[in-house]
């Protein structure tokens, strides 16, 4: 059994492993009445009130800061920006890297660390914000936009 390496602030940028990607997907979000905490694929995420609560089109939960969630998703349909119901994520570039061993990573200095496996990808949403997408959601969600490989 491989060892857990922790990968401390990440910086994805200057990582020559790193590809650029693209996440597609439509989430169903509610938004937190208090604070809380959700088990995730990868780990605990923790909430406050106000935060968004997705579930994705593979099923996986976490949750979303207001204030990001604002920035990163739009409504879908008749819904309005922060009620209960279908969003789509913007089709922003990020970076991501394929890990060889398993390993865990904050979420943000202080935050939440989560934890993944081998074959999983650590993704950088923006510099210090960083998660886990294990392989099969990684697939069925992402592509990668960067012809390198």
């Amino acid at each position: 059994m491989q060892s857990i390496i922790h990968i401390d602030e990440p910086d994805l940028a200057a990582d020559a492993g790193a590809r650029w990607v693209v996440k597609d997907e439509v989430v169903a979000a509610e938004f937190a009445a208090r604070a809380g905490a959700l088990e995730s694929a990868v780990g605990t995420n923790h909430y406050e009130a106000g935060d968004a609560l997705l579930t994705g089109s593979t099923g996986d939960r976490w949750c979303v800061s207001r204030a990001r969630f604002d920035g990163k998703y739009r409504p879908v349909g008749a819904i309005r920006a922060g009620e209960a119901g279908r969003y789509a994520n913007h089709p922003v570039p990020i970076r991501a890297k394929r890990m060889s061993r398993p390993f865990s990573v904050a979420r943000s200095a202080g935050g939440d660390v989560l934890r993944g496996e081998a074959g999983d990808w650590l993704v950088e949403y923006a510099p210090g914000d960083h998660g886990i997408v294990a392989s099969g959601r990684f697939a069925a969600v992402y592509r990668i936009t960067d012809p390198r490989r």
